[in-house]
């Protein structure tokens, strides 16, 4: 596996690059932002650690442009900003989890296993669905419905991939947290509701009686194909 690290601070960057190597990765690192998303987007790689606050071109930036570029392996940002609204900045950035400074080897190491993982069993789902009369390509991130086309959200695109993996299953509000959004400590569980409405509008020709994106009263939702 080859990682990433984007890092300023030459204590920490050494520090991630020496553990990751003894744990077995390939490891390539760059010290600012412009550096770093250059490199991302020349060479492949499976996972990003990505410091938040960096010279000429911030984390979250970053995130966004790499996204934009059509890149889509996990990033992992590590950062001292650990308000809510931060980590909802990163996330929506489109980061998949955040560690915040200080933290152990320990929990860094699980996490990226973990996003490693949740990104093997995601590459393994098909790139295209069909789900009643709509048409999902997560390629292309769009769902097509009666002539129509709609842009398919990473977030909407992640709920949509978690339920495929278990069609007819119940999924809990708060695994989508822990797997969509990478942890489980979010604001609110209303966060799912609202993308589930939004992907109804899409994915539903009669959202308001879907046929498809099922809610499971006091337990979470289903995917009937």
């Amino acid at each position: 596996m080859r990682l990433l690290i984007i890092e300023d601070e030459l204590p920490m960057r050494s520090a991630l690059v020496e553990t990751l190597i003894a744990e077995g990765y390939r490891v390539r690192s760059a010290a600012d932002g412009i550096a770093g998303l250059e490199l991302a987007c020349s060479e492949a790689f499976d996972l990003i650690l990505l410091d938040v606050m960096l010279p000429g071109l911030d984390g979250y930036a970053l995130c966004r442009a790499l996204r934009q570029r059509g890149r889509r392996m996990p990033v992992l940002m590590l950062t001292a900003k650990g308000q809510v609204d931060d980590r909802v900045d990163g996330l929506d950035s489109g980061a998949d989890d955040y560690l915040i400074k200080p933290f152990s080897l320990k929990e860094l190491l699980a996490r990226i296993r973990a996003l490693l993982r949740r990104h093997e069993h995601a590459q393994a789902l098909p790139e295209v669905l069909e789900i009643g009369s709509a048409r999902i390509d997560f390629r292309r991130g769009t769902i097509s419905r009666d002539g129509e086309e709609h842009v398919l959200s990473d977030k909407e695109a992640g709920i949509l991939r978690l339920l495929a993996t278990t069609p007819g299953e119940t999924v809990a509000r708060e695994q989508f947290l822990d797997v969509v959004w990478g942890y489980n400590a979010f604001p609110s569980t209303r966060t799912v509701d609202n993308f589930i409405v939004s992907l109804r509008a899409k994915l539903e020709a009669a959202p308001a009686t879907p046929r498809h994106l099922i809610t499971v009263r006091g337990a979470g939702y289903r995917l009937d194909p």
